[in-house]
């Protein structure tokens, strides 16, 4: 990479002059000639000058340009508990922050059923909002009202910008991949979203759809609703033990749940994979350190938060265009569980 002197010396002056060029210094008398040959030299070299301190201080927001946001955080264990939501507001906040903003309020949705949190939301005076889940239409309404601009991760909501992942990919790939491994009774643990069933989840419909097209039987007691709570996955895993026995394998549409399947076999005396496979999804960080190590599907969530706040930055500055819907890939994770 090019530097000033390697500048001075292409054009014959010294490196103070390049620079007194560059800053269109006036204070020092010069031939357009001997501009010409600096620009040149900048040019064929391909240099790109330092900002300097003044230009840096411009580019950071003034304190009455910085925006703020909100963020309604979907979780399943506790407000901070759940670490894939948590990696998701991490990503929000890390580019809020670079793209000049400020995440001033951090809400779930069953704060907002309490109607003095939800009318200081209300009242916040908030540019933007980002959504984890998707919210009653009345309740989606109210905000939308009053809130600029709203962006989702996953909601479904069409009016809004969405980002997400491909949720009848992820668990066609999870279920192939255990049949490619010689796998033909796999169950599955999972559990609704909001007020929604597990019947209507897109993760459970794939999986009916991708047994039905491999030619494998699904069998209700194989069908585990855990509502995506770790105990209770626990004991339906030891219930099903107990009485019908296990599938040769299970895809968990979650690693926290993957995690709490393993636990309970482990307690059980049940060897895995040998005796049942378990398959997560996500690929939280935990999930390498489980007892086998959890095969899984790496979902970028870190980037889902990061590509949200984006997107709300540029709704903010004036971006006007139809809603979109970003669909962020994945991939799958072989461990031991499988």
């Amino acid at each position: 990479m090019a530097n000033i002197r390697d500048v001075a010396r292409m054009a014959g002056v010294s490196p103070a002059t390049v620079s007194r060029v560059l800053n269109n210094d006036t204070t020092y008398k010069m031939t357009d000639e001997t501009k010409q040959r600096v620009f040149r030299a900048v040019t064929e070299l391909g240099y790109n000058p330092p900002l300097r301190k003044s230009d840096r201080v411009e580019q950071q927001p003034a304190a009455d340009q910085r925006f703020t946001v909100g963020c309604l955080l979907a979780t399943t264990r506790g407000k901070y508990k759940d670490p894939y939501y948590v990696s998701i507001l991490s990503g929000i906040e890390e580019e809020t922050e670079r793209q000049g903003g400020v995440v001033s309020l951090i809400h779930t949705e069953q704060e907002l059923e309490d109607p003095d949190i939800l009318n200081r939301t209300l009242e916040a005076g908030l540019d933007g909002l980002v959504m984890m889940r998707p919210l009653e239409e009345p309740l989606f309404n109210r905000l939308r009202a009053r809130i600029p601009h709203i962006v989702g991760i996953d909601t479904g909501h069409m009016p809004i910008d969405n980002i997400e992942y491909d949720h009848f990919r992820v668990s066609r790939m999870a279920v192939e991949y255990l049949y490619g491994k010689g796998y033909r009774e796999i169950g599955f643990i999972g559990g609704g979203s909001g007020q929604q069933p597990m019947r209507r989840s897109r993760r459970y419909r794939s999986y009916l759809e991708t047994m039905g097209d491999l030619g494998l039987e699904t069998r209700p007691e194989w069908i585990l609703d855990c509502g995506w709570d770790d105990r209770k996955c626990m004991e339906l895993v030891a219930a099903v033990a107990a009485g019908p026995g296990l599938p040769r394998a299970f895809y968990a549409a979650s690693d926290l749940m993957a995690m709490a399947a393993l636990r309970a076999m482990y307690q059980l005396g049940i060897r895995v994979p040998e005796e049942t496979a378990v398959i997560g999804m996500t690929d939280i960080e935990m999930s390498q350190y489980a007892n086998p190590p959890l095969t899984t599907i790496h979902v970028p969530v870190e980037e889902l938060g990061r590509t949200c706040a984006r997107v709300l930055a540029d709704r903010i500055r004036g971006d006007d265009s139809l809603p979109k819907r970003i669909i962020l890939p994945s991939e799958l994770v072989p461990r031991d569980s499988a």
